[in-house]
């Protein structure tokens, strides 16, 4: 299939959107498909007043129009809601092509969180945006069942998956914090409920890896604390493997890529109650779920890395794949067909 993919986030950007859609291009053309990438690269863009690694894609439809006219695809992914995301749509409308969307990111719920914005009013937007003719992709049954309650329909499901041989278990040698070490990798923004986990009563150390605009705020109220900044590719991987629990206190992530990676790395995880990560992980063994992060943190103490590793290696970029594809292909089968 000759495939486009449109995304308002990527490269520099570090988040689980950018990294779901470059594993799952690189297995696209593993598989023998043709992609076409059309992201932030392509556009000017200015920084987002709030947060200025998240930039606004400046899509120009012209230009956008040439790219997709000249690749003529089969099919095309919109991941994202912004401008760029909402000009590709416009294409597809012209063209009647047939399109798929994605809802990675709970939006209306962070710009609640972040900005006091009424998430009925973006839920308003978003499920225009999204539409009742294509599929729309998501990581969970938890969030289907949530965008189903908004009105949202032809939800399918679309798991992740995690790159096993960079994350693996290693000797814990580089650090000398005392034992047990408690860490939390991620954006450092309310949304993402860190002050959670640095609050909470753990005993040992804790170890923070990542920026974002509560980093300052939070290194102040917590000194006790290790704050180290962001990490990348076998730096951040070497991070994972050094911990001997994972802090997930996000109660609005979809998926939790992180939570993979930890996993992968021999790293057991704690977590909040959130819906869509006891779906997909409460049966593991590997993750534990407390109302106290501190609680769940301590219990997460007694799992073994053998079985951490092991339920990792069941999630693979290859199925995941796969699963896109499928979609993709009964999009297209279907797309004349469906109601507008």
């Amino acid at each position: 299939m000759r495939i486009a993919i449109a995304t308002d986030c990527w490269y520099p950007q570090l988040n689980g959107i950018a990294y779901t859609l470059d594993f799952t291009i690189r297995e696209l053309k593993a598989m023998g498909h043709e992609v076409l990438l059309i992201s932030p690269v392509d556009f000017p863009s200015v920084p987002t007043p709030w947060y200025k690694e998240d930039p606004i894609v400046m899509a120009w439809y012209p230009r956008l129009r040439r790219k997709l006219d000249a690749f003529a695809p089969d099919h095309v992914h919109i991941a994202t809601q912004g401008i760029l995301g909402l000009v590709t749509r416009f294409w597809c409308w012209r063209r009647k092509a047939s399109f798929s969307t994605a809802f990675h990111t709970r939006f209306p719920e962070y710009a609640k969180v972040r900005h006091g914005v009424p998430e009925r009013l973006l839920y308003w937007y978003l499920g225009r945006f999204h539409g009742r003719k294509a599929p729309v992709l998501v990581p969970s049954r938890a969030l289907a069942d949530e965008l189903a309650s908004h009105g949202f329909t032809n939800l399918k499901l679309w798991s992740r998956g995690v790159d096993a041989e960079r994350f693996r278990p290693r000797p814990k040698t580089w650090t000398a914090y005392p034992r047990p070490i408690f860490m939390y990798v991620g954006r450092i923004a309310d949304e993402k409920n860190v002050e959670a986990f640095l609050a909470s009563d753990t005993g040992g150390s804790k170890v923070v890896i990542g920026d974002g605009p509560q980093l300052e705020a939070l290194k102040k109220k917590y000194p006790a604390a290790h704050f180290l900044g962001a990490k990348y590719d076998e730096e951040l991987a070497a991070c994972y493997a050094e911990a001997d629990v994972f802090a997930f206190p996000s109660l609005l992530d979809t998926f939790g890529l992180v939570v993979l990676e930890a996993l992968a790395s021999g790293v057991p995880v704690a977590c909040l109650r959130s819906p869509h990560l006891v779906e997909l992980f409460s049966a593991s063994g590997v993750v534990t779920f407390d109302d106290d992060l501190g609680a769940a943190c301590r219990r997460a103490l007694a799992i073994s890395p053998e079985a951490c590793r092991a339920v990792a290696e069941r999630f693979s970029w290859r199925a995941c794949t796969e699963t896109f594809v499928a979609i993709a292909r009964e999009a297209d089968a279907r797309w004349r067909d469906l109601p507008g």
